[in-house]
Formats: C-alpha cells, structure tokens, sequence
C-alpha cells in the first residue's frame, strides 16, 4: 500500500480492492468470531458485512528498488533484526507523519520504547503459552473405509479492538512459510465504510483494478500507535526493529 495523497492534517492511503492475493484481502462476515471469507469483489456486490484484512506492514527493504519507490520517506533508515538495512514505509510512515504533526505527542513513542524494553523474552508473543499452537493426540479415525491417525491443530487468535471505531487488530500464530518454526501474524482489520470513494461501495461491485482511499488523521492516529506497540511484543526481531523505527521517528521527526 502506498499513501496517495497528503495534506496539511491528514494523509490518504491507496487500498486496492480487487487483489486476490498479498497483503490485503476484502472479506465477509456478520460477527466478529466468524472466520472471514474471502469476497470475489468484481463479482459480487460489497455489503456491511464486508471488511478490509490488512497484513500490515512497517518497513521496505532499501535493495528492492519498486518496493522503495511506494515510500514517501525512503531516506530514513535503519538496520533490521535481519541485519538488512530498511526505510520506513506503511506503518512506520504512518506513525511518523502522525508525530511530526501532532497527532501522536513525542512522549508516548518515549513511553511506548520504554514499555517495549521491560518486557521479558517469555511475555512476547512467539514465547507466550497462551500463543502456542497446539496439537491433540492422535486417534483412530475411519473415513470412506480407510483408516487413519487423526489430529486437531489449534492455532491461537487474539483479537484487539483500538479506539472508538470498528477497527481491529488480529494477531495468529502460525508456522513460518520459508523457515523452520512459527510466528505471529498481525492483521488489520475494518469495515469497507471506513474506506472512501467517489462512488459508494455497498451495493455495488468494484471496478476493475479499482483502489479506495483510508483517510489518516487526528482522529485515528492512535490507532497506529497501537499498532505499532503490538509489533513490538510479537517476537525479539519485531521489537528490534519497532524500537529502531521509535528510535528515527524521534530523531527526523523535524526534518
């Protein structure tokens, strides 16, 4: 996602609506604890059943030039947990336009960093009990004549509202794609009428690569500030680099 538009009190990030795939999904459900379904939206017609699920980002790294260029800070720096130098990009940015302008004052980043470094290595999320995935016994179980060992696999959700509005954030442990072991995943999730269009969405289909805006202002900097506290108790990396990106925000923040 990239922010679109900026002005003198608020900035408008691009959320696109019709992609199938990547980090941002429009899903269908009528209560908060059902699982969302995916909704073809060139197909069929958004509803207020329909929401953004957003897996948010914080950062880009500086080697991937066509990732770099959706960043409006893409001078300011910092090394990784992974040793790979990034710029601010989404979340990062979002928090330090939010601080340059007085959404967010300087001394709850101060007081976030502060909060992040008390926490011990077993109250983060990758090593809290309550986010481990569990794994029943096996049992026997027949299915169309044949014979199997079966199990359940229970991957742990938590779920956070933030602010006054129906915005959530999701956090899911689950195992890591391209490496050994798992992770927690943040979502963020809300409704479609959060987003803004020339022409309203409910009812309607989308139109072909058609993107809508999420307008970022005073009135839901903190939000993001949330956001970026939870990242910083998913795991040792995340904290890392939340506290790098506290650090710059701090630093550049009158540049």
């Amino acid at each position: 996602m990239y922010i679109r538009k900026i002005n003198e009190d608020s900035f408008r990030v691009a959320i696109p609506l019709t992609a199938t795939s990547g980090k941002i999904r429009i899903k269908k459900r009528t209560m908060l604890n059902e699982y969302g379904v995916p909704v073809a939206t060139c197909q069929v017609p958004f509803s207020q059943s329909c929401y953004v699920e957003w897996q948010i980002g914080y950062d880009v790294p500086v080697k991937d030039p066509e990732k770099l260029k959706l960043s409006t800070l893409a001078g300011l720096r910092f090394v990784g947990a992974n040793g790979k130098e990034k710029a601010l990009y989404e979340l990062s940015e979002y928090v330090f336009y939010c601080v340059k302008w007085g959404f967010i004052p300087q001394q709850r980043l101060c007081k976030l960093a502060e909060e992040l470094l008390k926490l011990k290595r077993g109250e983060l999320f990758d090593a809290h009990p309550d986010m481990a995935i569990r794994r029943r016994n096996f049992v026997e179980q027949e299915i169309n004549g044949v014979l199997f060992w079966a199990t359940t696999l229970e991957y742990p959700l938590i779920v956070r509202k933030l602010g006054a509005f129906e915005v959530f954030a999701e956090i899911i442990t689950r195992e890591k794609q391209r490496a050994v072991g798992v992770q927690p995943m943040l979502y963020l999730c809300f409704p479609v009428m959060e987003l803004h269009t020339e022409e309203c969405l409910i009812g309607r289909t989308a139109k072909s690569k058609e993107c809508a805006d999420f307008v970022i202002g005073r009135e839901n900097a903190d939000v993001f500030l949330e956001i970026l506290k939870l990242f910083g108790m998913l795991s040792e990396n995340h904290r890392h680099d939340v506290l790098s990106i506290i650090n710059i925000i701090l630093e550049k923040k009158n540049v």
